[in-house]
C-alpha cells in the first residue's frame, strides 16, 4: 500500500450510492477509488486487475452476494482487506461477515465519517466495526446468549437465507457455482443444526431473526 492514498474498490448494486460513496470518500485527503463493481460477480472479477488496497462490499446484491464474493476473493488473495458496508444491523450478518474473513462491518445507516475512519483502520490491517453494532455482540457475549445462527459457517448461512428467501435448489447452485448435491448436503446440514423440519419452519425462523423481511 501507498503511505499517500489508500486504493478502494467500491461494490455496490445500488448505482447512486456508489457515486456518492465515491465522492465523499474522494473528498478525504488519502483516499482514492480505483473501481466500482455493481455484484459479487464483477467485484471478484475485478479485484485482481486493480488489487486494491480495501474493498468496499455491500452484502445484499444479486447474484452470489457480497458474503459468496468476499469469500472468493479471499480464497484467491489471501491478503485482501475487505470491510462490509451493509444496511443489516443484525449481529448475525455481522458475525457471518467477520467469521468469513471480512477486516471490519460498518452499518449503512452510521455517520459517514465512520466509514471513512473504518477505510483508514482496515487500510493498516486493524479491524473496525461499527459502534451499534460492536454494543450488540458485546451484549449477547454479555449475558451468554450464543445465538444459534452463530453454529452456521458463513457457506451454510448464504444457502440457509437463499434458502429461506424461496430461491430453489438449481438457483442456489447456479448463484454459489456448487454442485445442487452439495446444495442438498447444506440443507441437510442447516436444517439439523438449527432444528427446523420444513421450508416454512426456515422461513419462519429467518424472519423471526431477521434475516429476510416478513
Amino acid at each position: 500500500m501507498s503511505e499517500d492514498v489508500v486504493r478502494v474498490l467500491l461494490a455496490d448494486d445500488h448505482a447512486v450510492v456508489r457515486s456518492g460513496l465515491c465522492r465523499l470518500l474522494e473528498q478525504k485527503p488519502g483516499l482514492e477509488v480505483v473501481a466500482e463493481a455493481e455484484s459479487g460477480e464483477e467485484a471478484y472479477q475485478i479485484f485482481g486487475e486493480h488489487l486494491p488496497d480495501v474493498t468496499v462490499m455491500d452484502l445484499s446484491m444479486p447474484g452470489m452476494g457480497g458474503l459468496e464474493a468476499m469469500r472468493r476473493i479471499i480464497a484467491r488473495y489471501r491478503t485482501a482487506r475487505i470491510l462490509i458496508f451493509s444496511m443489516h444491523e443484525n449481529v448475525a450478518f455481522a458475525m457471518q461477515a467477520l467469521k468469513g474473513g471480512a477486516r471490519g462491518y460498518v452499518t449503512k445507516t452510521g455517520a459517514f465519517d465512520e466509514l471513512v475512519t473504518a477505510v483508514r483502520e482496515v487500510a493498516q490491517g486493524k479491524t473496525f466495526i461499527s459502534s451499534s453494532i460492536a454494543q450488540k455482540i458485546a451484549l449477547q457475549s454479555l449475558v451468554g446468549d450464543t445465538d444459534v445462527i452463530n453454529q452456521l459457517s458463513p457457506r451454510e448461512f448464504e444457502v440457509f437465507r437463499l434458502l429461506a428467501e424461496g430461491k430453489n435448489s438449481d438457483e442456489i447452485s447456479d448463484l454459489l457455482k456448487i454442485s445442487q448435491k452439495t446444495v442438498a448436503n447444506y440443507h441437510t446440514m442447516i436444517k439439523q443444526k438449527l432444528g427446523l423440519s420444513t421450508a416454512v419452519d426456515m422461513v419462519r425462523f429467518a424472519i423471526k431473526h431477521g434475516l429476510i423481511e416478513g
